[in-house]
């Protein structure tokens, strides 16, 4: 890899360095890759122009003869019938400076690669309860849905709720309306889980049984 000895901050210093004519190459597997992955976000790596989404998705550099492209050695694989004019290894594949850059191949690696990460992440947060349900966790749903399903009221003002607003009030300790009734709507809406439509099936409940939140 060529450079110039300096510790690059962001890609524009790595690219700013080189001469022009390697500099629209870089700039246009920069470019490429952005399109492709409009969520990944840049970074330098090993000294090299990286983008980033949920890890190292990939990495690009300029050398004497070649541009090196570094999609992860899955993103080789899964493209490795696609190199046959060019030198690769495990995890690179080197274009030619002289050649012009295979743009629509670049950006097809990318996309792939977005989809095997993104897909990655997801499995990360996969979790199972101890009830053996597979779920995915995440802030919206930390806990099983199935089991949140499984034990919801059938019956009371429970039963109008989804399971969020029911963990706000178990949170609490609120069971009964009369409990509820002792807090103010304010105080209940800032719950965690608990939005504007459960405020509104509380107070109807509330309302026929004669009762109302406190007020402040």
């Amino acid at each position: 890899m060529i450079t110039n000895g300096s510790q690059f901050k962001n890609i524009d210093e790595y690219i700013n360095q080189f001469p022009g004519e390697i500099q629209v190459l870089l700039q246009s597997m920069r470019q490429t890759i952005k399109k492709a992955a409009p969520k990944a976000e840049e970074a330098i790596k090993y000294q090299m122009p990286t983008f980033t989404l949920n890890g190292n998705l990939v990495h690009f550099a300029a050398y004497k003869n070649h541009i090196g492209f570094y999609p992860t050695p899955s993103g080789i694989e899964a493209f490795k019938n696609e190199f046959s004019t060019y030198k690769f290894s495990k995890g690179a594949v080197q274009f030619p400076i002289d050649e012009k850059l295979p743009l629509s191949l670049v950006s097809r690696i990318v996309k792939y690669r977005v989809e095997e990460s993104t897909e990655k992440a997801k499995l990360k947060n996969v979790k199972v309860c101890p009830n053996g349900h597979r779920f995915i966790k995440t802030s919206d749903c930390p806990t099983c849905p199935i089991c949140e399903k499984e034990r919801k009221p059938t019956y009371g003002f429970k039963s109008l709720l989804a399971a969020p607003a029911i963990r706000a009030l178990e949170s609490k300790k609120i069971s009964t309306l009369k409990q509820l009734s002792k807090y103010s709507e304010s105080e209940i809406l800032k719950l965690h889980g608990m939005g504007k439509n459960a405020i509104t099936t509380l107070k109807k409940a509330m309302k026929t049984e004669g009762l109302a939140f406190k007020k402040r």
